[in-house]
């Protein structure tokens, strides 16, 4: 991989999720899968999909299988033989990103599974709220093409879920200031820079995570669908991060920036509308980003 594309975003579909405290007391019971039953998953079969990623628990014969019922989260992911997969191509430094947000979209989690021999990957997630979660794996099985799955999980408790922020091109983020330009656009390939600068100064010395000087994950608010997003290839490590999304229709989604500086990685999340003439709304995230020790950017 060459250092432009290495440093470039790697391509996901639009998405999400980031540490936060575990539980709140006995609002967040127990967590359990959720059976999945859309007539997206039941009619997956292996082939080309024009569905965007995330919707599916299966597709091209891979199928994401959640195993646990608590926040010592694991999963596998079976391929067309009916086996847990062991070979995956590494992506971006990884095998395999996981990503866990609520319906709400009121935070993000980013974190990296661990695989045991068997195929079975296992990761420590927390749940800052009851309520209904999407998780999803995006991956490439070896020789094969890149793929996001999504299952939904079940935190018991009761759930008050959260409006989308009101509109601002400007997120706070410990200290840092990202200011986001460009617009999506329905059906096409929309340009958008975001912008990081701390104290009033342009930030331009990022730091690349995973493999990156930046990390972006879309979604579509309502179905969670996860959006098809590219980077702008280039090697500055800032303050401007640059990528392509593709939202394939009208509506409300949300962006989640992912930078590293000073040895840390923060979030910034904003709100986008796509329409002919969009408007993009920010919101701060309080919630940092789970760090763990397989981090190796």
């Amino acid at each position: 991989m060459n250092t432009a594309s290495k440093l470039g975003l790697y391509t996901a579909g639009l998405a999400v999720v980031f540490a936060a405290a575990l539980g709140a007391g006995s609002a967040v019971g127990e967590v359990a899968p959720v059976e999945q039953a859309t007539h997206h998953e039941a009619a997956a079969q292996p082939g080309k999909s024009d569905t965007p990623g995330g919707l599916q628990v299966s597709q091209d014969g891979y199928t994401l299988n959640p195993l646990t019922t608590d926040e010592n989260f694991r999963f596998t992911v079976t391929g067309p033989d009916g086996r847990p997969v062991t070979e995956y191509e590494v992506q971006h430094d990884k095998k395999l990103h996981f990503i866990v947000v609520p319906r709400d979209l009121s935070s993000f989690q980013h974190v990296h599974p661990e695989m045991g021999p068997d195929g079975v990957w296992s990761v420590k997630l927390s749940f800052p709220q009851a309520g209904d979660y999407r998780a999803f794996a995006d991956f490439a099985p070896k020789g094969g093409s890149g793929l996001t799955l999504g299952a939904d999980v079940q935190v018991a408790g009761d759930f008050r879920p959260k409006p989308l922020p009101q509109v601002s091109r400007t997120a706070e983020v410990d200290g840092y200031t990202v200011t986001l330009d460009g617009d999506l656009v329905p059906g096409r390939s929309s340009k958008l820079t975001l912008k990081v600068s701390k104290d009033g100064r342009p930030v331009t010395d990022l730091q690349p995570y995973l493999g990156a000087y930046g990390h972006l994950v879309a979604l579509r608010a309502g179905d969670l669908a996860y959006l098809h997003v590219h980077p702008e290839a280039g090697d500055t490590p800032g303050p401007d991060i640059t990528f392509y999304a593709e939202a394939p229709s009208a509506g409300d989604y949300r962006l989640f920036l992912d930078f590293k500086h000073d040895g840390k990685v923060r979030t910034a999340a904003f709100t986008a509308k796509a329409t002919g003439g969009s408007a993009v709304t920010a919101e701060p995230t309080t919630e940092p980003t789970t760090e763990h020790s397989d981090h190796t950017h």
